[in-house]
C-alpha cells in the first residue's frame, strides 16, 4: 500500500513537472485576443497630458551631473538653468515622435526572439533583488550561483519569454565586475532575450560589446538584441548613472525602458491622476533625451507605480489605486504610440504565502488587461522586491501559464462551439465520455503544476504539502534536470576571453 502511494506520488510529480515544461519552444510570447480595459475617457487623458506639459514647462526636470544631456536639451530648445530643464509645451512629445511603435528583440535562438509592442505581451523575471529566499535556507544575500539558477529556471519555463536582467544581485562578486558574469549567464545558460547592465556607462558598453561578440558587430548595429531598464529618480530627477547607461544603449540602437519608479504618497502625489501626470512628464523627458542621442532608438514607456501605507510609510502592493494607475498609464502610452511596460507579480509579503498570492494576482491581472507589452517582475518577486524567491518564482510561472490561456479569449471555432457534444449527449446525460470531450480533454482546461485538487485523504497521504512546499520540489527538480542550450564553442571562448581581460584591467571595487 505504501509503495503504491509513493509510486502514485512520483507519477503525479512527473506529470506536474512535464506540464511545467510543456511547449517551451512553442510559446515565444503572448498575443492578446481580449479587449483592453480602459479607465480614462479622452477628456480625462487630455487633462493628464495637459498637466504633464505644465510640469515640464513650469516645474521642470533635473538632469543631474550630466552636462552632455543638458547641452543636447538646450540645443533642442529647452530652457536650462543649472541642472533644471524646462520644456516648452509640446517639445518633449515632438521629440518622442521618432520612437518606433514596436520592435523585435532578437535572441541568440531566433525561435525565442520577441516582438515588443502592439497586442503582444512578454514576461520577464524579477529584477534587482539583493536577497534571495527559499523555504529551506530562508532569506540570505544573493550569489552568482543563485543568479545562474534563476536564469536556468526562466529558461526552462515555457511561460517566461525573456531571461530578464538582474534576477538577483550576486553580492559575492566585486561590484565593478559582477555585471560581466551576469550578462554572460544570460548569454550562456539561456538562449532567450536578455537585459543589460545599467549601473555605469562602461558596464552598459560592456553589455553591447559582449552582444557584438555573440551576435556579430554588424547584426548589433542594425538590430535590437538588448532591452535595458532605465529608472527615473522620482520625483522629477534623471541622474547621471541612468542617463549614462541610456545614452550608451540609445547610441548603439539598443532598447531602453524609460521608467519612473514611484511609490505614491512619497515619490508622487497621493492621487492617481496626479501620479499619472508625473509619470508622463518623467517619461517624456527621459525618452526625449534618448531620441536626441539617436532618433529612432527603441524605447518603452515604462511605469512602476505602487502605494504606501499612510500609517507606517511601508510600500503596499496589489492595491486598487495601483491597478488604476496601471490602466491609466497604458492608455497614455498608447496615445504616444509607444510600447508599454508595467506590473508583474508584486507583493509585500515576506513569504510565498496567501498575502503574496493575493497581492500578486491583483497586480498581474490588471497588467494583462491593461495591455502591457513588457512585464518585468513577472515571477519571483517577494518582500517588496528585496528578495527573489525560488518557490514564488515557480508559483508565479504557474499563474503566467493561466494568463496565456486567458489572453487567447473565447474559442469560437467549430470545435470551440461544441455543438458536436450537444448532438451526442441527451438531456440528463453527462459529457465526460462523449467524443468531443475525449478529443479535447488534454487541452480543454489549464492544468496547474502547483495546485492540489485531490481529496483530503490523498493530499494527506502525499505529505499534506502546501503550495510553497510543492513549488520547492518543482524548482529543485527543474534545476536537477536542466540542460544548457548549445552554443558555438568559439563564441563561448570569445565571450570568456573578453570577460577575463576586462576583469584583469581593473582592481576589485566594493561600491
Amino acid at each position: 500500500m505504501g509503495e503504491d502511494i509513493h509510486a502514485g506520488r512520483r507519477g503525479r510529480e512527473a506529470r506536474r513537472a512535464a506540464r511545467a515544461q510543456r511547449g517551451a519552444a512553442s510559446i515565444p510570447y503572448i498575443t492578446r485576443n481580449i479587449p483592453l480595459t480602459e479607465v480614462l475617457t479622452t477628456e480625462g487623458l487630455e487633462i493628464i497630458e495637459r498637466n504633464a506639459e505644465t510640469i515640464l514647462q513650469e516645474v521642470g526636470i533635473d538632469f543631474r551631473d550630466y552636462p552632455s544631456a543638458l547641452a543636447l536639451l538646450k540645443d533642442a530648445g529647452c530652457d536650462v538653468k543649472g541642472e533644471r530643464v524646462r520644456f516648452p509645451r509640446g517639445l518633449a512629445r515632438a521629440l518622442c515622435a521618432t520612437v518606433p511603435a514596436d520592435y523585435v528583440q532578437h535572441a541568440r535562438n531566433p525561435a525565442r526572439s520577441v516582438h515588443i509592442g502592439g497586442k503582444d505581451t512578454v514576461f520577464a523575471p524579477v529584477y534587482g533583488s539583493p536577497f534571495v529566499h527559499d523555504i529551506d535556507k530562508g532569506r540570505r544575500y544573493g550569489t552568482i550561483e543563485d543568479f545562474r539558477n534563476f536564469v536556468k529556471l526562466a529558461y526552462q519555463s515555457p511561460f517566461m519569454h525573456h531571461s530578464g536582467g538582474t534576477v538577483c544581485e550576486p553580492v559575492d562578486l566585486p561590484v565593478n565586475k559582477r555585471h560581466l558574469e551576469m550578462v554572460y549567464a544570460h548569454m550562456r545558460w539561456s538562449d532567450k532575450p536578455f537585459m543589460g547592465s545599467v549601473t555605469h556607462p562602461e558596464r552598459a558598453q560592456d553589455t553591447v560589446n559582449l552582444a557584438a561578440i555573440l551576435f556579430g558587430e554588424e547584426f548589433v548595429r542594425d538590430n535590437t538584441v538588448c532591452t535595458s531598464l532605465i529608472n527615473a529618480n522620482s520625483p522629477m530627477v534623471w541622474d547621471n548613472t541612468m542617463l549614462g547607461a541610456a545614452e550608451v544603449y540609445a547610441r548603439n540602437n539598443q532598447a531602453t525602458i524609460i521608467t519612473p519608479f514611484i511609490l505614491s504618497g512619497a515619490m508622487s502625489p497621493v492621487t492617481v491622476a496626479g501620479t499619472l501626470a508625473q509619470v508622463l512628464a518623467e517619461v517624456l523627458a527621459g525618452v526625449a533625451f534618448t531620441q536626441l542621442v539617436r532618433p529612432g532608438a527603441p524605447a518603452i514607456f515604462g511605469t512602476f507605480v505602487s502605494t504606501l501605507s499612510m500609517q507606517s510609510g511601508a510600500p503596499t502592493f496589489g492595491t486598487p489605486e495601483a491597478a488604476l494607475a496601471i490602466y491609466g498609464a497604458a492608455q497614455l502610452a498608447r496615445r504616444m504610440n509607444m510600447p508599454f511596460r508595467t506590473g508583474g507579480s508584486l507583493c509585500a509579503s515576506k513569504l510565498p504565502d496567501a498575502q503574496a498570492a493575493y497581492e500578486s494576482a491583483q497586480t498581474l491581472v490588471p497588467t494583462l488587461h491593461a495591455g502591457a507589452n513588457f512585464v518585468l517582475h513577472a515571477a519571483g518577486w517577494l518582500e517588496g522586491g528585496l528578495a527573489s524567491s525560488y518557490e514564488k518564482f515557480v508559483m508565479d510561472c504557474d499563474q503566467l501559464g493561466m494568463m496565456h490561456v486567458l489572453a487567447k479569449g473565447i474559442d469560437l471555432s467549430e470545435n470551440g462551439q461544441g455543438m458536436e457534444a450537444f448532438r451526442e449527449v441527451a438531456p440528463g446525460g453527462h459529457f465526460l465520455g462523449c467524443g468531443h470531450t475525449q478529443a479535447n480533454f488534454e487541452t480543454a482546461f489549464y492544468r496547474s503544476f502547483i495546485a492540489d485538487n485531490n481529496s483530503v485523504e490523498q493530499w494527506e497521504a502525499e505529505g499534506g504539502l502546501d503550495a510553497a512546499q510543492r513549488a520547492n520540489r518543482v524548482w529543485k527538480k527543474a534545476l536537477a534536470d536542466y540542460e544548457a542550450p548549445p552554443i558555438d564553442p568559439g563564441l563561448d571562448e570569445a565571450l570568456r576571453d573578453y570577460i577575463e581581460r576586462r576583469k584583469a584591467s581593473m582592481p576589485d571595487a566594493t561600491h
